[in-house]
């Protein structure tokens, strides 16, 4: 095993097959970001979502995807031009991926990617013991999906970060009130029908949690861009508050609790999650900056 491989698995402690492959997959999501710092990427663009958190701010849940965002439009704007450093330095470590661009179907300011590799010859290259290969599902593939928003919502503040292993290398993120801003945005106005994410509960809790302000002048510009509030309106705290204690009182939480219980290691955590319990964090911790 690559030296600089056994130190970063170090810090995981797997004890069952799913938390290797969940320390397998963020591995190769440090070393993705290493190659995108090598190829230039952060002259550009910014890291945010439950991955940065989780990375650079100790969110205790895993994470599948990588979320960036252009600092401001490009035109002509690539993705693929950095798949060449990402799959280099991914190789470089004795890991087997392929890097691949999602063809767009309709116009939006998303593009996408994914890193694909085969689960069971991405585990061996991080050694794990002989008691678990033989219940890898055979021909199974994991797929850690790559988005950058090309036309991101303005009014978001960013700050530099490190990651120290398996070198040191600056990351430009969103700032965590920016980071709020996003995350509240994504658990009000998701688009889904029965499909509760409760991911973004958890994090919800992380951040109230750990006394975050929520950016209000990011959420705004969010919500302008998803046509769900106009310019004109205002968004102040006490509005805030009304669109999350309406949101919360159509969410099932049973279903939001299986949705996050297999990317963090205690689901005990979980049995305080009901209605009451967001209302009060909603009334009683929620913190805002920039209201108007």
């Amino acid at each position: 095993m690559n030296k600089s491989i056994l130190e970063l698995l170090k810090r995981y402690n797997p004890q069952n097959l799913r938390d290797y492959e969940n320390a397998m997959k963020e591995i190769l999501q440090e070393i993705t970001l290493l190659g995108l710092w090598r190829g230039k990427f952060f002259e550009h663009s910014a890291f945010y979502s439950g991955t940065c958190l989780r990375i650079f701010h100790g969110l205790n849940r895993f994470s599948e995807d990588l979320d960036f965002s252009l600092k401001k439009p490009i035109k002509g704007f690539k993705l693929n031009k950095y798949f060449t450093y990402v799959k280099r330095e991914i190789s470089s470590f004795g890991f087997e991926i392929d890097v691949m661009q999602k063809e767009k179907k309709s116009e939006t300011n998303i593009l996408s990617a994914f890193i694909k590799g085969e689960t069971e010859k991405n585990l061996l290259q991080i050694t794990i013991p002989e008691g678990y290969r033989d219940k890898v599902p055979s021909g199974s593939k994991f797929k850690i999906k790559f988005e950058i928003d090309i036309n991101p919502p303005k009014d978001f503040l960013l700050e530099t970060n490190f990651v120290l292993k398996p070198f040191s290398f600056p990351v430009l993120c969103y700032s965590r009130p920016s980071l709020f801003a996003g995350k509240l945005h994504a658990l009000v106005y998701r688009k889904w029908k029965e499909r509760v994410k409760g991911r973004d509960w958890y994090d919800f809790v992380w951040y109230v949690a750990n006394d975050i302000p929520v950016s209000l002048k990011h959420l705004k510009q969010r919500m302008i861009s998803s046509n769900d509030l106009e310019r004109k309106s205002k968004l102040g705290k006490n509005e805030l508050e009304k669109i999350l204690l309406n949101r919360i009182d159509e969410v099932n939480f049973t279903i939001a609790r299986k949705d996050i219980a297999p990317f963090i290691s205690d689901s005990t955590e979980l049995e305080v999650w009901s209605k009451d319990f967001f209302t009060k964090l909603v009334k009683q911790k929620l913190k805002v900056v920039d209201e108007g």
